[in-house]
């Protein structure tokens, strides 16, 4: 009888086992540390010896942000997100100009962005920053990782588009011509090509470079998250100011399809005003804009949200259904002849021992209503007390009255407590002028 043979067991990835002094080099991805690391260092080193003319560091600055478009209105929102369509020409300036930028091919990056969009702070984010500033940074280019771990994407549109497949299969060619070869001849017009070469191509290209890594890094880390913050994601103006305005992250997460990454007139977003011109000129279409009502309604949810954590945190005061049932005798009793600081406003019994001395009032007046009913001296008879007041009155509570106002029938249905709103906390919303011992007439 035949035995059919086991298959061969799966030889584990550089990246599950340990590094360890004999095998640390294992684990670097040795290519993209001559990108990201080697080449900015000899343009860092090359920059003593190699003086900045004016002309070059205009031209580096101009290069800059065409080359950050590349990515930004390029790899990123039409690419990776389909936020918009571009014309042929225009296509062609983004591809060319994200090669520039030295950061992967369209193909690459934008299937390792969907990624991230698809399993945010999960083992399955290429760049989690759940596992650390700097390896969201830099460490998940630096250090190899298994392909099969990164979560699955789909890029069939990826591989329809002409030019993401050839700038895919021609992609060192094409760093090579627009990192580097192309700002050195620009800069040889004025007869400055090292300068070109190290200015304009090394060192512009490594701060284009950092800029975008602050992105998975700095905007999932520092910043406001006024629209969800379930996950890392965050609003950041510094980040959006290095970045093309790329750091208003927290919304981008939110809505990735909206060609914008700020909406606010005021918030600083170049490249949404670059697509922007580029409809209009004919090279751009079909903007994509999240409906402004939803938009509202994420920010308001993430207020409501926000709201209740402060709720929660404040004494309300101990719940009125928690509270003991005393009699109208047990309660004069207890203030008259135990001598405790009692007074019965709204069917509610509170004990202000602790608040004669501070009563604004004078003791006297607050003396003259212990063991009594003051819901009418409280409610405007001697005084319409401020919201301030109902609120430090909850929280003297210690029982409620048989058969006191409308506390008492409240408590013997259980079913009128569950129409009561709660935030997401469960707890009862108290809003100003709607505490139960304010009364509408007395």
């Amino acid at each position: 009888m035949e035995t059919q043979s086991k298959p061969p067991a799966r030889k584990p990835h550089i990246s599950e086992e340990p590094i360890t002094f004999f095998n640390w080099y294992k684990h670097i991805d040795w290519l993209n540390v001559v990108f990201v690391v080697g080449i900015p260092l000899i343009g860092v080193v090359s920059s003593y010896f190699v003086p900045l003319h004016p002309y070059t560091f205009i031209f580096a600055v101009i290069f800059y942000f065409n080359t950050g478009l590349g990515i930004t209105a390029g790899y990123h929102r039409l690419w990776s997100h389909t936020s918009y369509k571009a014309t042929p020409i225009l296509k062609f300036y983004l591809a060319a100009c994200g090669s520039g930028a030295v950061q992967g091919s369209i193909r690459w990056w934008s299937r390792g962005h969907r990624a991230h969009h698809r399993y945010t702070d999960t083992d399955k984010d290429p760049y989690s920053v759940r596992k650390g500033l700097a390896y969201s940074h830099m460490g998940w280019m630096v250090m190899k990782q298994d392909p099969k771990r990164i979560g699955r994407a789909d890029i069939t549109d990826l591989n329809e588009d002409p030019f993401v497949v050839w700038q895919h299969r021609h992609y060192v060619f094409s760093v090579v011509a627009m990192a580097w070869v192309f700002p050195a001849l620009v800069c040889g017009v004025w007869g400055d090509w090292k300068g070109g070469l190290i200015y304009a191509g090394i060192l512009r290209s490594c701060f284009v470079q950092q800029a975008t890594f602050c992105i998975n890094s700095l905007a999932h880390w520092l910043g406001d998250q006024p629209f969800d913050d379930r996950n890392s994601p965050r609003d950041n103006m510094i980040t959006a100011l290095v970045t093309l305005g790329e750091g208003y992250h927290n919304f981008h997460h939110e809505f990735p399809s909206d060609y914008r990454n700020a909406i606010q007139w005021y918030q600083y977003d170049p490249t949404k005003w670059m697509i922007w011109v580029w409809k209009q000129v004919g090279l751009a279409y079909d903007l994509k804009e999240f409906r402004s009502n939803e938009i509202e309604k994420g920010r308001v949810q993430q207020l409501q949200k926000k709201l209740d954590q402060r709720r929660a945190k404040l004494d309300w005061g101990v719940p009125l259904d928690q509270l003991p049932v005393i009699s109208w005798d047990d309660f004069v009793r207890d203030a008259r002849v135990d001598g405790k600081a009692l007074v019965a406003i709204a069917g509610v019994i509170h004990d202000v021992a602790g608040f004669i001395q501070d009563h604004p009032g004078g003791k006297t007046l607050i003396g003259s209503a212990i063991g009594k009913d003051a819901t009418a001296i409280f409610n405007g008879g001697v005084y319409d007390h401020s919201n301030a007041a109902h609120n430090l009155l909850s929280t003297m509570r210690v029982g409620v009255l048989r058969g006191g106002c409308e506390v008492e029938a409240w408590k013997m249905q259980p079913s009128e407590k569950e129409k009561m709103v709660s935030d997401s906390t469960g707890q009862h919303i108290v809003r100003a002028g709607d505490q139960v011992t304010r009364m509408s007439s007395v």
